[in-house]
Order: structure tokens, then sequence, then C-alpha cells
């Protein structure tokens, strides 16, 4: 079994980020493991020392999610967001809030079929300002995502077993 480690980012536009990954799994499962808790807090957990406390989703327009991560030493850091859209095993669209002094995103998620067992993730985040994007692209995001990205293959490949 294959999966494509890089993570390919790119700047679509002047206030977005765009990350790509295909994992070998079918669409159903990857979709699943980007919103339901039961695996979100297996994967999404960022560079290591890191847990995930707290994961609550809501999946369906309109629906709330929130997700607290904590380390060893007790920092925490929080998002919360809200469903804009939902297309089941497709595409999510939500808001993503990291709290005061951060601008609110609209994170576009599309989950590709390609074939019965591989799947392609395209996650676009867009930003009110190129500032503000630029700003989050410096906070480490971009590593936190790919080792989370690294930590799904392996989770996948798992639950497919």
């Amino acid at each position: 079994m294959t999966t494509d480690t890089a993570s390919p980012w790119s700047t679509p536009s002047d206030v977005e980020v765009a990350v790509t990954r295909t994992f070998d799994a079918p669409q159903r499962l990857v979709f699943d493991a980007f919103t339901k808790p039961e695996h979100i807090v297996h994967w999404m957990l960022g560079p290591e020392g890191w847990t995930m406390p707290v994961c609550e989703v809501d999946l369906r327009v309109g629906g709330r999610w929130h997700m607290v991560w904590r380390r060893a030493d007790g920092t925490e850091m929080s998002m919360t967001g809200t469903y804009l859209e939902v297309t089941p095993h497709e595409r999510t669209v939500q808001t993503e809030a990291w709290g005061e002094g951060w601008a609110e995103t609209v994170n576009t998620t599309r989950f590709v079929a390609d074939g019965p067992s591989r799947t392609t993730v395209v996650q676009t985040m867009k930003y009110p300002s190129r500032a503000d994007r630029d700003r989050a692209m410096e906070t480490g995001m971009r590593d936190g995502a790919d080792t989370s990205y690294d930590r799904l293959a392996g989770y996948l490949a798992s639950s497919a077993a």
C-alpha cells in the first residue's frame, strides 16, 4: 500500500491556502476520518506531544464543531466553526475560528475518489485578507498539518485492514 506522503501546499489566490493529499483508502472512510470524532482524535493532533481532549462535531448545515488540543505542559489551543455545506463523502464547507485576534476562515474540503480505494483530499482555506493568510502561515500550521496527514495515512491503513 502506498500513500503520497507529500502534501503540496499552494496559494491559489492572495487570500487562500490549499493543501492536497492522496490517501490509499475509500472515499467514504476518508470522509468519515475528517468528520467523525471517533476518528479525528486519532490523527488530527499536529506535532508530537499534543492530545485532543475535546472533539465535538454536529455534521449538518448550521451544525457547530469544536476541538481543543492540549500539550503535556497544560498549554491548550482551541478552534470552533460552523458547517455551511455538507455533501456526504464528497465535500464540506465550514468556518474556522482560532479565537480572539485571529481571522475567521472559510474552509472547503473536497474528497475526490480515484477508483474504489484511493481518495484525494483538497482542502482550501480562505482568509479575509492576504495579511491574515500570511500570518497564519507563519504559525507552523503547515508542519502540524503535514504531521497530521502522515498520521492519518497510517490510521487509514490500519482502519482499512
